[in-house]
C-alpha cells in the first residue's frame, strides 16, 4: 500500500515533520504486514491549519455545493469497497464475510445517510420575529477506534462534510490502514484541499494535541471511556465542543415468554459478531432464574456452533482478537470471572484447538454471574458472555440499569407491547426489540459514561452545526 509513511494534508500525501513509526500488525499472524509514520504536535498543527484555511470558503459552500460532493465521494466509495474490505481483514482481523457485507459497507451506508440529511435539512427557521441558522461548527478533531474503523470515520466525517466543516482524522494506530483508503476516496472525489486532512500517530501525542489545540471547534471521539475522560479534560482549556461514543455493559433482557431457543441462539452468535469487539454488544444476558438451565443448555449448544479461525477461511464466523493488548485483557478477565465463582459454561482461557498463532480466543459463556462481578461490570471487549438470573420484570430492568454504562440494550417478548414498555424504563441511549438491527438514520448513542452526544442521519448532522439567532430580522 502506498501513503503509509505520508499524512494527508491540505490536499497532498506530505512527509510527516518527526521520524517515528509504528508497526501495523495482522492479528492472525501476529506479522507485521505495514509500517506507518507516527505524528507529532507540529504535525497536527499543519493540519489543523490547513483546516482552518479551508474552512474560510467550504463553511460557506451551498447545500447544492455539499450534495454533490458527497455524491461524487459516494460513487468513489462504490468502487473502493472492496479494497476497504481486504483491508480491514489485513489489519484487524475481521473474518472476510463480515468485512465484505458489514465492515466495510457501513462507511458507504453512513455516507447515503448524511446525503439524505443534508437534502431535508432546514438550516434556517423562523420564530416569531428571530431567524435561527444553523451553520457549521468550524474545525472539527476526529479520534477513531480499531474495531469497526471506516465505520466510525465515516459517521463522523459524512455529516461533518455535509454541515460545512472541515477536519482532521486521528484513527486508531493499531488499524490504520483503512484510513488511507478511504484519504484516497475522498482525494479522488474532489474534496477541496484542507477540508479533510489524515495525521496518523497515537492517543497521548497526537490525540492529545488535536484536543488541546485552540483552532480544534469540536472534538468527536470514539473509544473507551478511560480515553474519552482524557480527551474531555485536554478539551477543556479551550472550552471546544466534545462529543464522544465510549464503553458499554448491555444488558439483553430475555422475558419469560419469549421463545428461548430462538433468542438466546440469536443473541449468542450476536455478542461474538465482530470477536465480540462492539461497544453496544448484548454481553449480559438476563434470564428468569426458573429458566436458567433451559438457557445454559441454548447457549451451550449455540457457542459450540460458532467457527473460529482464520479471517480468509471459508466457513470462518469469529477471526482473532485485535492485538496482543486486547488477547491479554480478555483472557485476564475470562480468568476472573472463573476465580469469582462464574460457572463456565462454554470457552475458556484457552486458545481455541488447533490455533496456535493469532489472538484468538475461544467464545465464552459463564452462568451463575451476579451483577456485582467484575465480568458484569467492565467492557471485557472480547467474545465473552454472561448469563445472570432474575427474579420479575422489576428485578430485570433493575440489574440492566444498575451499570454505569448506557449505550444499548435489548429486549424480547412474544408480546410486543411488553417489550415496549421494559424498554421505556431502560436508562440507555438505545434499545433493540426482538432483535430489530441498527437503523443508520435514527440515532447512536448512550447515557451516563457510555458518553454524549448522536451519530448517525441527521441527529449526526446536527452535532455538527452551530444555532446562530438573529432578532428582529423578520419584522414586518
Amino acid at each position: 500500500m502506498e501513503n503509509t509513511r505520508k499524512f494527508y494534508v491540505d490536499g497532498e500525501w506530505v512527509d510527516p515533520i518527526g521520524t517515528d513509526t509504528v508497526d501495523v500488525v495482522n492479528p492472525a499472524t501476529e506479522q507485521a504486514i505495514a509500517t506507518i509514520a507516527s505524528g507529532d504536535e507540529k504535525d497536527v498543527d499543519r493540519a489543523v491549519m490547513a483546516a482552518r484555511r479551508a474552512f474560510d470558503s467550504y463553511g460557506s459552500t451551498t447545500r447544492s455545493d455539499r450534495i454533490a460532493l458527497l455524491s461524487r465521494i459516494i460513487e468513489v466509495y462504490e468502487r473502493r469497497v472492496d479494497d476497504l474490505a481486504s483491508t480491514i481483514t489485513q489489519e484487524m482481523g475481521a473474518p472476510t464475510g463480515l468485512a465484505t457485507t458489514a465492515q466495510a459497507p457501513s462507511g458507504l451506508v453512513h455516507l447515503t445517510a448524511a446525503l439524505d440529511a443534508l437534502r431535508g435539512f432546514e438550516f434556517e427557521e423562523q420564530i416569531g420575529t428571530t431567524t435561527v441558522v444553523h451553520e457549521p461548527v468550524g474545525v472539527c478533531a476526529f479520534i477513531t477506534p480499531w474495531n469497526w474503523p471506516v465505520n466510525q470515520i465515516a459517521a463522523k466525517v459524512a455529516p461533518a462534510l455535509a454541515a460545512g466543516c472541515t477536519m482532521v482524522l486521528k484513527p486508531s494506530e493499531i488499524a490504520p490502514l483503512n484510513a488511507i483508503v478511504f484519504a484516497e476516496i475522498l482525494h479522488e472525489a474532489g474534496v477541496p484541499a484542507g477540508v479533510f486532512n489524515l495525521v496518523h500517530g497515537d492517543g497521548p501525542t497526537v490525540g492529545a494535541a488535536l484536543s488541546m489545540h485552540p483552532d480544534v471547534d469540536m472534538v468527536s471521539f470514539t473509544g473507551s471511556t478511560r480515553a474519552g475522560v482524557e480527551v474531555a479534560r485536554n478539551a477543556a482549556q479551550t472550552v471546544k465542543r466534545v462529543t464522544q461514543e465510549l464503553g458499554g455493559k448491555s444488558a439483553n433482557i430475555v422475558l419469560d415468554d419469549a421463545d428461548f431457543e430462538e433468542v438466546i441462539t440469536r443473541d449468542v452468535l450476536g455478542v461474538v459478531v465482530n470477536s465480540g469487539q462492539s461497544c453496544n454488544a448484548g454481553s449480559r444476558i438476563l434470564v428468569p432464574s426458573d429458566r436458567m438451565d433451559d438457557a445454559v443448555a441454548i447457549a451451550r449448544a449455540a457457542a459450540g456452533s460458532i467457527v473460529v479461525g482464520p479471517p480468509e477461511a471459508e466457513g470462518t464466523t469469529v477471526g482473532p482478537l485485535v492485538s496482543q493488548t486486547q488477547f491479554d485483557k480478555v483472557r485476564r478477565l475470562i480468568q476472573t470471572g472463573i476465580d469469582e465463582g462464574g460457572t463456565l459454561v462454554a470457552g475458556g482461557v484457552g486458545r481455541p484447538a488447533g490455533l496456535s498463532t493469532g489472538y484468538y480466543v475461544q467464545p465464552t459463556v459463564f452462568a451463575d454471574v451476579t451483577n456485582d462481578m467484575t465480568i458484569a461490570r467492565e467492557e471485557i471487549f472480547g467474545p465473552v458472555m454472561m448469563l445472570i438470573a432474575y427474579e420479575d420484570e422489576a428485578d430485570a430492568i433493575r440489574i440492566a440499569n444498575d451499570t454505569n454504562y448506557g449505550l444499548s440494550g435489548m429486549v424480547s417478548s412474544s408480546d410486543p407491547q411488553r417489550a415496549r414498555n421494559v424498554a421505556r424504563q431502560l436508562r440507555t441511549g438505545m434499545v433493540h426489540l426482538n432483535g430489530a438491527p441498527l437503523a443508520f438514520d435514527a440515532p447512536f448513542g448512550g447515557y451516563k459514561q457510555s458518553g454524549n452526544g448522536r451519530e448517525f442521519g441527521r441527529f449526526g448532522l446536527m452535532e455538527y452545526l452551530e444555532a446562530k439567532t438573529i432578532f428582529g430580522d423578520n419584522e414586518n
